[in-house]
């Protein structure tokens, strides 16, 4: 009896000890382990979170000097006449409107790396709404602002993005299309020509997103690293004013101007770019 319930120990022993491993991280190169700290810093600090929450407030105030004035637009795709048009925002979704920072968790755990399962991460429906958006699209919607999602999350995705933003509660009207994804009437990640789109019915006052291709051409925006940095400089008089920035230190064509907009074949050398990037 007693060498019965030992074995039976063993066995459950083994079983729990399989469950507790199978729930460990697993980061299989230097890469995962490099962006574990912008992961961390996205899902957990306070300073991420309020300065969010600090974007979208600015924007409120912004929005209501540009309702005030007439020839105020913040597309630099917006032509003339059209100061009477109806007011309007484009918005980019991921990390500006929906936080994925789970799916970036996931890809660190599982050692993987985007694009593997990041469709079945949108199909999913669970993100959750970046700090700070919600306040400012309720705020936008009540002074009659038409709001525009921007993304370039492919067309097979679209009901199912839809369905996450109406599971946050956030404004999605129905009277036209006011969801455009990449794929979808031949656009391509290039937003230009979606914003012209808009621009040709809407005034359109401000603009948010995370990366400079929601507010510039992607030709303009894919450069070399201290020419990216200049765009900054370029368009000064836009940012805090038409243009806000949501700050994403995960991923972006920031990390590709390191490598000259072209990722190199193997990681020793990737690595050899990012360390000869740093400035000492």
């Amino acid at each position: 009896m007693k060498s019965r319930n030992l074995l039976y120990f063993i066995i459950i022993l083994g079983t729990y000890a399989d469950n507790v491993y199978a729930k460990e991280p697993k980061v299989d190169n230097d890469l995962q382990a490099q962006s574990m700290l912008s992961v961390l810093y996205t899902q957990s600090s306070a300073e991420y979170e309020a300065n969010n929450i600090q974007t979208y407030a600015s924007a409120k105030f912004a929005l209501d000097k540009a309702l005030s004035n007439k020839k105020w637009t913040a597309a630099l795709e917006q032509k003339d006449n059209y100061q009477t048009k109806p007011p309007a925002v484009i918005l980019d979704i991921d990390e500006t409107v929906l936080n994925n920072i789970p799916f970036q968790a996931r890809a660190i755990i599982k050692g993987e790396s985007y694009p593997k399962g990041w469709l079945e991460w949108m199909l999913e429906e669970s993100a959750t709404a970046v700090a700070g958006v919600a306040d400012f699209l309720e705020y936008a919607s009540q002074k009659g602002v038409k709001i525009f999602y921007v993304t370039n999350r492919i067309a097979v995705a679209e009901d199912a993005t839809r369905n996450n933003i109406r599971k946050l509660g956030l404004p999605l009207d129905e009277d036209e299309d006011v969801l455009l994804m990449k794929n979808e009437n031949g656009w391509t990640s290039d937003k230009v020509s979606r914003r012209e789109l808009i621009s040709n019915n809407y005034r359109v006052l401000l603009l948010i997103g995370d990366q400079l291709g929601d507010f510039i051409s992607l030709e303009e925006a894919t450069v070399s690293m201290n020419e990216r940095q200049d765009l900054a400089i370029k368009y000064q008089d836009m940012w805090g004013t038409k243009w806000f920035m949501i700050t994403n230190p995960i991923y972006g064509r920031w990390e590709a101007s390191i490598y000259d907009n072209k990722y190199p074949d193997t990681e020793a050398e990737l690595m050899q770019m990012r360390i000869e990037a740093l400035k000492p």
